[in-house]
């Protein structure tokens, strides 16, 4: 079965502050309803939290905002009927909340992954997700690091297999990789 324009699956990958979440946002504001789903948790980093506050300033208000750590896969089923498109941002904490959430456990780690790609392949909504390109970047001196690269790396790999377009974004500008640009946005 051929998706439509209007439900879709598009990754847009890129390294810290190439412009990929603005892009994402931009891809998004063409839906009148969108739901905005937020990984990041509340913390005592005031860094993150600086940058939260910073994001959800950028946001257009009447999106409807659901902050969802782990179970992606069930937000996408639960917004089905509530939006026209839906950005996740991002699946690189995305990561990070699943292995600080199973630690070792990898079967569950990987039925977040899975339950993640399986609504993607279901939904009738756009779905764009944002997430960082971790493969670029030198080796992590450390195991978790490397652990974490892994697991980033993988969720990627099956996102991207799901999606009809996959963009990664370099100095602000968009890169197709899969699929073709949305609308000569650049």
């Amino acid at each position: 079965m051929q998706k439509n324009q209007a439900n879709s699956v598009i990754l847009v990958l890129g390294g810290v502050r190439s412009g990929k979440s603005r892009y994402a946002q931009q891809l998004a504001e063409q839906f009148g309803r969108v739901t905005f789903v937020a990984t990041a948790e509340r913390r005592e980093d005031e860094e993150m939290h600086r940058k939260i506050e910073r994001h959800r300033a950028d946001r257009p208000a009447h999106w409807t905002t659901v902050e969802e750590p782990v179970a992606l896969g069930r937000v996408i089923k639960a917004s089905e009927d509530k939006c026209d498109a839906i950005l996740i941002d991002c699946l690189t904490l995305f990561g990070a909340n699943l292995m600080e959430a199973f630690s070792r456990d990898t079967t569950g780690l990987e039925a977040c992954v899975e339950d993640l790609c399986g609504a993607l392949k279901a939904t009738s909504r756009k779905v764009i997700l944002v997430s960082n390109e971790v493969g670029s970047g030198v080796v992590p001196a450390y195991a978790l690091g490397r652990r974490f690269r892994d697991v980033v790396g993988e969720i990627n790999q099956r996102v991207a297999a799901v999606a009809d377009t996959v963009v990664l974004m370099v100095a602000g500008l968009p890169l197709p990789i899969k699929g073709s640009l949305e609308g000569g946005h650049r």
